[in-house]
């Protein structure tokens, strides 16, 4: 029996996150969400298990982080053996725009890049410190933070990917929290690492411009140059499973802690 607690599951990976762990009866999945109730509605209407909780819980809100613990605590015998920082932001609005662009509503640009901040870096510091306890307590201390093949330098310079700014910005330094919380917590048994679920379908297209669609194309065929076998987003369920593989197979003495990798366990994002 595992216990897991994965944030942001109302939709797309989050759910999908929830949907296969909680397909082993013998699991205990708590899933953090702001909206609970109609969260609560999907699980009952979708899954139906018995071995699912879920908890509101805001990664910007920092007591509503504090009281989630005590609720989860009792659910989880006071040890977590996962916790999978799935949530994160990223607004449409910077998402198809080099900065240059941005720049041009600088007021806006600057609060962008904060809430990316505020959701993806000072969030899940929030996250990993209030849970540690618990994780400590857990069998298998594994805490995997969702990032992105966006936060990585080389990719961005060699194949001029220069939209979503605040949100790469965002991810590379949490990457870099990642790293820093491996560095404190390693010799202690825990396993931090970061994991990017590639290209994922999530509705992500369904309000853009014409604009913005044209740049999309323009980025699809960035990603086909870099990955020539590249044909579209996969399903969050395809990722999910992708990842939890290198999630369960990866460890401190195969040299995991504090990394940044794909859901193939390497560095091809695609």
């Amino acid at each position: 029996m595992s216990t897991y607690l994965i944030t942001g599951v109302s939709r797309g990976i989050g759910f999908a996150f929830l949907r296969h762990i909680s397909a082993d009866p013998n699991n205990t999945v708590i899933g953090l969400v702001r909206d609970k109730t109609t969260t609560e509605k999907k699980v009952r209407e979708e899954l139906d298990r018995p071995n699912i909780h879920i908890i509101q819980a805001d990664l910007t809100d920092l007591d509503s982080l504090k009281k989630s613990v005590d609720q989860v605590s009792p659910l989880v015998n006071g040890s977590i053996d996962y916790l999978i920082a799935n949530a994160g932001y990223m607004s449409l609005w910077s998402a198809y725009h080099p900065l240059s662009s941005l720049g041009n509503d600088p007021e806006r640009l600057e609060e962008d890049i904060l809430e990316c901040f505020r959701t993806n870096v000072v969030g899940n510091v929030h996250l990993f410190n209030l849970y540690m306890p618990l994780i400590l307590k857990g069998h298998v201390k594994k805490v995997i933070a969702i990032t992105s093949g966006f936060a990585d330098d080389d990719l961005t310079t060699t194949y001029a990917i220069d939209v979503a700014g605040p949100y790469s910005i965002s991810k590379a330094a949490m990457n870099t929290a990642v790293a820093k919380f491996s560095a404190e917590y390693a010799e202690r048994g825990v396993l931090f690492m970061g994991i990017a679920p590639g290209a994922v379908e999530v509705g992500q297209d369904k309000d853009l411009t014409e604009e913005q669609i044209k740049i999309a194309m323009a980025l699809g065929e960035k990603f086909a140059r870099y990955a020539p076998h590249f044909r579209g987003r996969t399903t969050p369920e395809e990722s999910v499973k992708d990842m939890m593989s290198v999630i369960n197979a990866a460890s401190l003495e195969s040299g995991h802690g504090g990394c940044f990798i794909s859901q193939h366990g390497n560095k091809k994002w695609l």
